[in-house]
């Protein structure tokens, strides 16, 4: 029996394992300080940049003075707050379909879905892959912001450019519950033919994830994410949260999220999760190791 990605990465084969991964990097300035804060910290091992955003540059100056980070691109068709928007990097003439009717890229993963050229998608997402490249990232993996990746027809979009970078993606066998309850329990099937195909190319493929970030009441932080912990599988989950920091912009640009965001800052930036970890025996790694294993 071929060793599982866990024992290839070091691990015993019973261990559960936590990439802890702060998206939305990027996404304005609270979540770069943040996410960077967290990376800084620990338990958080790795995160990803959203290259369209206003705070892009930002991210990628900090990336460039710390080489040591372990950092992808979360590859964005969605522009979702109410008055803090952003369009495609490829540009608005050579990606039309994938504009809404203010010239931003759609609010919502359906609009996407119904609007966008396949084409054109891949266009604006390997543009958003070079410029992270060009600014000097050096780009461990690849994640989709708000799954809109995962929706045909772009999953194979996604699978194509995880070949084209040699980079290792988010992807795991698909939990077929935690699909429905995102309304994507018909991609279940598609979900398992790319995953074939990304094992068939040498990819390798995650054994779970949790995908339960910015879902909790205030003053709930603590036992809404230690039960997250409790939930991981044995061998290599995908952790996700958003760590930013509290205040003025983040209050503004995302108010029904501004204090979860805020919480996952201090847990996963702090001895809170550091704690969590330990006391369940998880054990971390970032996806900067998937690549080098990878990549041979």
């Amino acid at each position: 029996m071929p060793p599982t990605l866990a024992e290839r990465l070091g691990f015993a084969p019973d261990d559960r394992i936590a990439i802890v991964h702060t998206d939305d990097i990027g996404m304005c300035h609270a979540a770069n300080r943040g996410a960077f804060a967290a990376l800084a910290a620990g338990p958080a091992t790795c995160g990803s940049i959203m290259v369209p955003c206003p705070w892009f540059e930002e991210a990628a100056q900090h990336a460039a003075a710390h080489p040591e980070l372990d950092l992808g691109v979360h590859l964005t068709l969605n522009a979702e707050w109410d008055h803090y928007r952003w369009g495609p990097v490829a540009g608005r003439s050579a990606v039309a379909s994938l504009l809404d009717d203010r010239g931003y890229l759609p609010r919502t993963s359906l609009e996407v879905v119904q609007r966008a050229q396949p084409e054109e998608v891949a266009l604006e997402l390997r543009a958003q892959v070079q410029k992270a490249l060009d600014a000097g990232i050096d780009v461990t993996h690849l994640d989709s912001h708000m799954g809109t990746c995962f929706f045909p027809p772009f999953l194979e979009i996604y699978a194509d450019l995880a070949r084209e970078f040699q980079l290792p993606v988010f992807a795991a066998r698909p939990d077929a519950v935690a699909l429905e309850k995102r309304g994507m329990g018909a991609v279940a099937k598609i979900l398992d033919s790319l995953v074939d195909g990304l094992v068939a190319d040498g990819i390798p493929v995650l054994d779970g994830f949790d995908a339960e970030s910015l879902d909790f009441a205030v003053g709930q932080g603590q036992p809404h994410n230690e039960a997250r912990l409790d939930g991981l599988v044995q061998g290599v989950n995908y952790v996700i949260c958003h760590p930013a920091q509290g205040g003025e912009e983040l209050d503004v640009v995302c108010p029904e999220s501004a204090h979860q965001r805020d919480f996952e800052r201090t847990f996963y930036g702090g001895e809170p999760g550091r704690a969590a970890l330990t006391e369940r025996g998880i054990k971390t790694v970032g996806m900067r190791a998937i690549r080098d294993l990878m990549r041979g």
